[in-house]
C-alpha cells in the first residue's frame, strides 16, 4: 500500500491521512463476485477513470470524461460491450450514467472485470455518492458528497482501491 491509495477498512475508505465514511455492497465483501450479486470485490483495483457531471459541476482533473446525455453502462454479460461505456440507444441491459438524482455527478472507475471483462464475472465498480449513511450499494463503494469531492482531484492514475 502506499500513501496515495484509497484502503476500505471497518472504520470506511483511508486516503490521505484521513478515514471517510462509505458504503458498499449490500451482500458485503466477498472473493467471488458475480454479475448482481450486490457484492464490494475484495482485491486491489487500479483507478482507470473519472466521470462527471458538466451541468452540475467544474471538471475536477484535466483527465476526468464528462457524462453526455445518452452515456449508458453496459451490465449486459452476452453482449461484447460488457463492462464498457456505450450510448443509447443500446439494446442491452445497462446502467444510466447521466442520472436523475446525484449519484453519480462524480464517479470513480475502478479496472474491476476491466478491459477484458470476463461475462459474469460482475460490471462496473464505481466510487460514487452515497444515497444516505448505511444506505448499501449494487457492490459499489459510495460516499458523502462532499467526501468525494475532496479526494477526486488527489486521485491519480497510480492510485489503488484496496478491499481486504
Amino acid at each position: 500500500m502506499t500513501p496515495r491509495d484509497l484502503v476500505l477498512t471497518p472504520r470506511g475508505v483511508r486516503f490521505g491521512g484521513r478515514y471517510f465514511p462509505c458504503t458498499i455492497g449490500r451482500s458485503g465483501v466477498r472473493g467471488d463476485k458475480r454479475e448482481g450479486d450486490g457484492a464490494t470485490p475484495r482485491g486491489s483495483h487500479a483507478i482507470i477513470g473519472m466521470l462527471y457531471r458538466p451541468d452540475r459541476m467544474q471538471q475536477p482533473v484535466k483527465w476526468a470524461v464528462p457524462i453526455r446525455p445518452g452515456d449508458l453502462w453496459s451490465d449486459a454479460p452476452e453482449d461484447d460491450a460488457y463492462n464498457q461505456m456505450v450510448a443509447a440507444p443500446y439494446d442491452h441491459s445497462h446502467e444510466a450514467l447521466r442520472r436523475a438524482d446525484r449519484l453519480y455527478d462524480l464517479v470513480l472507475l475502478t479496472d474491476w472485470n476491466w478491459p477484458d471483462a470476463e461475462p459474469y464475472k460482475g460490471s462496473a465498480i464505481f466510487l460514487h455518492r452515497w444515497r444516505r449513511p448505511g444506505c448499501p450499494t449494487e457492490g459499489c463503494i459510495a460516499l458523502r458528497a462532499d467526501h468525494l469531492r475532496a479526494i477526486a482531484p488527489r486521485i491519480t492514475l497510480q492510485t489503488r482501491l484496496i478491499v481486504g
